[in-house]
């Protein structure tokens, strides 16, 4: 009753000050000076004076600054152009578009898989027309990680090979594969990559991320390593760890001349117990119609070798095994070491659903009870309007039976679930992010710029630009504030608008970007909307010039 009363005071007050006559005075300046008086005793005399209502009070005053500042912020994104995203925002593959990533491997590691791919990168002509994708200057592998299997963080490019990459004898490294063990009461972590076509390299790590070091100095497989002289392509490796903690690496690849059906050159050795030496010969494992892309998972105790077929499958191999040419076929042995019979077609060429067929690469792989494969297809540069080999990374879900058959897998572009929930109250990396449009991802320190690789930030903003994170739970309570840690080191200034479901959802707040400086600094945003639940996050960006390394919601 008593907030009811103020309210019909401070509309009489108004009415008065509006209203000469109301108040009796004859001049302007003598109604003001009557006016002024009527206000001061008003408030004196008549306004509440408890700490619920000055708290309201305070509150109410706030969000109408609040509200008028972001008015103004508002303006800015009116009619905003947003930046060309390269895959609808209900979309989970490619998992990222930010770059290119082929030949993808997964590697489980606690709570999180991480993903290595080959980084393909734009070749140019002289007149800087973008070419054929050879595959000859390729000496990156592109890191991603998640933990949800929709939102993946972005940990850079390892230099692997080349003059002044982790091994300077190699010049390329492709289809690359991870694994990990513990060695010495820690845990070790191993990349094998191809160096070309010409022997496989090794690189240790203490992290997932590296920085990855060479401690060989030369390639761990190569023509002069027994029984490997008459491999065409020595490349493509995989690496199973087993129960037992032995470790396996195959390998192996092309088909010689009059060979289309029995080529003969793939490879399966056992590696040393420190993971970077090998343990007798490698021995060939009997594969029909092999063309290249080893793999190997174990379900029970059952061993799975997959591979890509050869483009020469012929009517009379199709009915003898029952797949055609360029699919990923299934073969089952007892031993890790073989040998392997043919089980099944689990993945068709992506050309026959996405367009633009090219060779077929994969790794099988479970987490957190779900079954995955990962493979590339050429669909971000199909909607990028450029169609010259360069490839991207998709993973599916898949049902394993009792029995090991897995049949062939749908392959889509929103085809998985996620896992769990972002929490939106705890440090969020940046660069973990479901889609975006138009930003790079950037080396947040010294170590990542010289590693290239690990703690990387949000960069290359511009206006329009944004990027999606799905699946942030706010629970029952609406946080107040937004932070990010934001550095500008050519002193960019800029706006980020905050929305929710959406880049037409609903607006949270705004960020300014001002006087930033070359370190991160801690910015902070108002909330001017309630929001609890599951909702989708999505940053839009307004200026340029700076990074973003993280982010951090917070309640009352």
């Amino acid at each position: 009753m008593q907030k009811k009363r103020w309210e019909l005071l401070c509309f009489l007050n108004v009415v008065c000050l509006l209203c000469p006559c109301a108040c009796g005075g004859n001049s302007a300046d003598g109604n003001r000076s009557e006016q002024s008086k009527i206000q001061e005793s008003f408030q004196e005399t008549q306004q509440p004076n408890t700490p619920e209502f000055n708290q309201e009070m305070e509150e109410s005053e706030n969000m109408g600054q609040k509200e008028q500042q972001n008015n103004g912020y508002e303006a800015l994104f009116e009619g905003l152009q947003l930046t060309k995203g390269y895959k609808a925002l209900n979309q989970t593959n490619p998992l990222m578009t930010q770059r290119f990533g082929a030949d993808p491997y997964a590697m489980v590691y606690g709570d999180r898989v991480y993903f290595y791919m080959t980084a393909d990168a734009f070749e140019y002509d002289a007149d800087g027309n973008i070419v054929e994708n050879t595959y000859g200057k390729i000496h990156n592998i592109n890191v991603i990680s998640t933990t949800d299997m929709i939102n993946f963080t972005d940990h850079g490019s390892i230099n692997a090979a080349s003059s002044t990459g982790a091994a300077t004898w190699a010049r390329n490294s492709w289809a690359p594969a991870a694994a990990w063990k513990e060695i010495d009461g820690k845990p070790r972590f191993f990349l094998y990559f191809a160096d070309a076509g010409g022997g496989i390299g090794v690189l240790t790590a203490d992290s997932p991320t590296g920085p990855f070091t060479d401690p060989l100095g030369h390639g761990l497989i190569t023509r002069e390593t027994p029984n490997c002289r008459d491999v065409l392509w020595l490349f493509d490796p995989a690496v199973l760890v087993d129960d037992d903690g032995k470790a396996y690496l195959y390998f192996g690849g092309g088909v010689p001349e009059g060979r289309v059906s029995d080529p003969g050159t793939a490879r399966v050795v056992q590696l040393g117990d420190d993971m970077i030496s090998i343990v007798g010969e490698p021995v060939r494992i009997d594969v029909p119609y092999l063309f290249e892309d080893s793999g190997i998972h174990k379900a029970g105790d059952k061993y799975y070798y997959t591979y890509c077929s050869n483009w020469q499958v012929d009517e009379e191999g199709t009915a003898t095994y029952g797949f055609h040419s360029a699919e990923i076929v299934s073969m089952e042995s007892d031993s890790p070491m073989g040998p392997f019979t043919v089980k099944e077609t689990i993945l068709e060429n992506p050309g026959k659903y996405f367009g633009l067929y090219g060779n077929n690469h994969h790794c099988v792989f479970s987490f957190q009870g779900n079954w995955y494969i990962t493979y590339h297809t050429r669909l971000l540069e199909k909607t990028m309007g450029i169609e010259h080999g360069y490839r991207c990374t998709h993973v599916d879900s898949f049902t394993m039976g009792e029995d090991g058959t897995i049949g062939k897998i749908r392959q889509t572009q929103s085809g998985r679930e996620q896992l769990s929930y972002v929490n939106p109250y705890e440090v969020n990396r940046a660069v973990n992010m479901a889609s975006m449009a138009g930003i790079e991802c950037v080396a947040r320190d010294a170590d990542s710029e010289k590693y290239g690789v690990g703690n990387m930030a949000l960069g290359a903003i511009d206006t329009g630009d944004y990027v999606v994170v799905k699946g942030v739970d706010f629970s029952e309570e609406s946080p107040v504030q937004w932070h990010a840690m934001i550095r500008s080191p050519k002193g960019g200034t800029g706006v980020i608008q905050l929305r929710v479901d959406g880049t037409n959802g609903e607006i949270l707040g705004y960020l300014p970007v001002e006087e930033t400086t070359a370190e991160f600094s801690e910015y902070t945003a108002e909330l001017t909307q309630t929001v609890t639940g599951v909702h989708d996050l999505c940053l839009i960006f307004y200026g340029e010039g700076y990074e973003i390394e993280s982010w951090q919601f917070t309640k009352q």
